[in-house]
């Protein structure tokens, strides 16, 4: 069991670990050599000459011994940005997770004035002592509380209000995303993708031997007045082939002509040396004009129909045309012209359109069992970490360990913060092993693999990192007395969540505060810049590290310290202020990485948020079944029926905003498409709006890979 002494050397570590990063960061951001890294967003947008206006430049040697001084002018300018400002500069999806942020600090900024105020009092003051160790933080727990006690009935009641309270709160944050989406929409009206649908399974045409005349004649049969052009897909590896070896003749042809002018300036460099630059950059040439010629003629239209796939992107004069051909049902067949909203441009993954439609489940099912394989595979160090973390039953099942008491303070920083900080370094690289198996998946876009991989982490979080912590732990904890006492094993497996909250308050902290010190410094990209610098880049142009934000590596984590809180709340509410530490903390340091380090590839538009939802109602349920055995092991059996009535509320409230919310992030409405097209008319926008659609869509094997090879290009690309 971690003690009170445990819990202090994790707190003093973590909180000087994340000083030292923090101010390296606000040290190391100063450096222009460093602008790559921490400002690749405003770089990208081309606002370079903005970057040091916050620091005072006197003269070179002020300014130098200035760079060095920490400050935390960051966070200052973090709290500064609105929501407003993020919705703007970034879109809807960035906002969402700061959304996610602040619910977490209004819920447990509430249910820790609830807790620290009228539960930890109330646990303290109980005749129960639940441990004899003066040290143990179960004095402050439900534990303390002996069974039977009436006292039960107040936790009961500030399960009632947190369970209300958590209602009105997600009802509100949905309500509030989904008037912003409809905003958004309207905003974003001129984007290709409100104007086309994607429709998959093809029919093939045994007269003409493709698919694409079928695409023509059955959406002007059947959508005469809307339908206007489309583009099918083809198979297009040996034009990206192709394409690559033009782009890398390319790049050497314009590396020799930079070596070569760069000798012509050198003295001493002789004539010969020079004309044989000028023969390697022509016989160069030449290869490239060929490889320009075996493109055109890969992309002639009679080759281009031999390699013609069931899967093409329709174009449509109007929005209402789009979404009516989107959401319905166009064969009795259901598997033949699939459609769907087709996703940004920018979002394709144009690799997963060549999947055949039928094969996806299979896909689907792989990459399911791949996700389950990973989940009980990282069972082994959840259990091992576990293990440290019961260092008294660790030394009867492993004597050795004792020696560790033989150095003072040892004990405590090992049961304390090496567990936690183990289980962190292996949760670390699950998010990218599910973004791996997502890509797998054939998701037509990186939102939706995004999504996906969202789905796979957070529930592994929650097998692993949660329900086997619990498990783990009280199996240790308890597993002689299990073995001479068979029938208490239930009693005993009902008190893991209270004998748990000291480790989960060390994970918090962990995760936390060396968690968000170690986002914001960005160490490996630091280290690869300065190897970067003296090596193989030195002399060139520099490029911002810009990435994507990962959403699947933020949210699930978030989501699952809300479902820690939630069961702690009234278990043990000493550990709700780390909470409240970490969303705030996070709150500072993703505003600042979302207005200056990742990029915005796609926009959603909201559509992260009822996954979110669903994440918290999980959250409330596993609180409240947590709760009925809590009651039913303190002998207050009336509390644990009581409990019943709030599961069903919280059901039924799911239930209610699947019917009143969820449709509006699945589906376009065809009112508001209308107004969009009522607006662009009265604006005289819609036929520049639908002509941007029209070659929005063109996939990358028949863009024009040079300036040379577009002038030469006979054949159309949309057929």
């Amino acid at each position: 069991m971690i003690t009170g002494e445990s819990l202090l050397a994790s707190a003093g570590i973590n909180i000087g670990v994340a000083l030292i990063l923090v101010t390296l960061f606000s040290i190391f951001k100063r450096h222009r050599s460093n602008a790559d890294i921490y400002y690749a967003r405003r770089i990208s947008l081309q606002e370079e000459d903005n970057l040091y206006v916050n620091i005072p430049v006197l003269d070179r040697r002020q300014y130098y011994f200035r760079q060095f001084v920490p400050s935390l002018q960051w966070m200052r300018d973090a709290l500064k940005v609105t929501d407003d400002d993020i919705l703007q500069d970034c879109g809807l999806d960035p906002l969402v997770l700061i959304r996610l942020f602040k619910f977490g600090i209004n819920l447990f900024v509430v249910c820790s004035v609830i807790g620290l105020c009228v539960l930890l009092p109330l646990n303290y003051c109980s005749n129960e002592r639940s441990s004899d160790d003066p040290q143990s933080m179960d004095h402050f727990t439900i534990s303390n509380i002996s069974g039977g006690s009436n006292r039960l009935w107040v936790h009961y009641s500030c399960l009632c209000f947190i369970t209300l309270y958590g209602v009105y709160l997600m009802h509100k944050e949905y309500k509030h995303i989904t008037v912003k989406r409809v905003q958004q929409l309207r905003l974003l009206r001129h984007q290709p993708s409100q104007f086309t649908v994607l429709v998959r399974n093809i029919p093939f045409c045994d007269e003409h031997k493709a698919h694409g005349c079928c695409v023509d004649h059955f959406f002007s049969k059947y959508h005469p007045h809307t339908y206007r052009s489309c583009q099918i897909l083809y198979e297009g590896k040996d034009l990206e082939d192709l394409l690559n070896q033009a782009k890398k003749l390319s790049d050497k042809i314009e590396t020799l002509r930079l070596r070569a002018l760069t000798k012509k300036h050198v003295s001493g460099s002789s004539l010969s040396q020079a004309f044989n630059d000028d023969t390697k950059i022509e016989r160069l040439e030449e290869k490239l004009q060929e490889l320009h010629h075996k493109i055109r003629q890969t992309r002639g239209k009679k080759m281009l129909e031999e390699k013609d796939m069931p899967v093409a992107f329709i174009t449509f004069s109007s929005r209402r045309g789009a979404t009516l051909v989107a959401q319905s049902q166009q064969h009795s067949n259901p598997l033949f012209w699939t459609t769907e909203m087709a996703p940004e441009p920018r979002d394709v993954l144009w690799r997963s359109l060549a999947i055949p439609y039928k094969r996806l489940p299979l896909y689907k099912i792989t990459v399911l069992v791949a996700a389950s394989l990973l989940t009980i595979f990282f069972a082994i160090p959840v259990t091992a970490v576990q293990g440290i973390a019961k260092f008294e039953k660790l030394k009867k099942w492993f004597p050795p360990a004792m020696a560790v008491q033989l150095i003072p303070g040892l004990r405590s920083t090992i049961t304390g913060y090496l567990p936690s900080v183990i289980l962190t370094g292996c949760i670390y690289v699950v998010p990218f092993a599910m973004i791996g198996m997502a890509k797998l998946a054939g998701y037509v876009s990186r939102s939706r693999k995004d999504i996906k991989a969202c789905n796979m982490v957070f529930y592994f979080l929650v097998g692993n990192v949660f329900f086997l912590s619990l498990l783990s732990g009280s199996l240790l904890d308890q597993i002689g007395k299990s073995f001479s006492q068979p029938k208490d094993f239930p009693s005993h497996l009902a008190s893991a969540v209270s004998a748990q909250a000291d480790f989960f308050m060390t994970y918090i902290l962990t995760s936390g505060l060396t968690g968000f010190s170690l986002e914001i410094l960005q160490p490996g990209l630091l280290v690869l810049n300065c190897i970067k610098l003296h090596t193989w880049g030195r002399g060139k142009n520099k490029n911002p590290y810009l990435y994507s934000l990962p959403y699947y590596r933020i949210i699930p984590f978030i989501c699952l310290f809300i479902l820690i809180g939630m069961v702690y709340a009234v278990v043990a509410p000493l550990l709700l202020p780390f909470l409240i530490g970490y969303f705030a903390l996070g709150y500072v340091v993703f505003i600042h990485q979302i207005q200056e380090v990742y990029k915005t590839t796609y926009e959603t538009c909201g559509q992260y948020w009822p996954y979110i939802h669903h994440y918290i109602v999980i959250a409330l349920v596993i609180m409240q079944i947590t709760m009925i055995g809590l009651f039913g092991m303190k002998a207050k059996p009336s509390a644990s029926f009581a409990t019943i009535p709030l599961l069903i509320v919280t059901l039924l409230f799911n239930e209610y905003c699947k019917m009143r919310f969820l449709p509006t992030f699945d589906n376009y409405s065809v009112q508001d498409a209308a107004k969009n097209d009522e607006l662009d008319e009265q604006n005289g926008l819609m036929e520049s709006n639908y002509q941007k659609a029209l070659d929005a869509y063109c996939p990358p094997c028949l863009r024009p890979a040079s300036v040379n090879e577009e002038s030469s290009l006979a054949e159309p690309l949309i057929l």
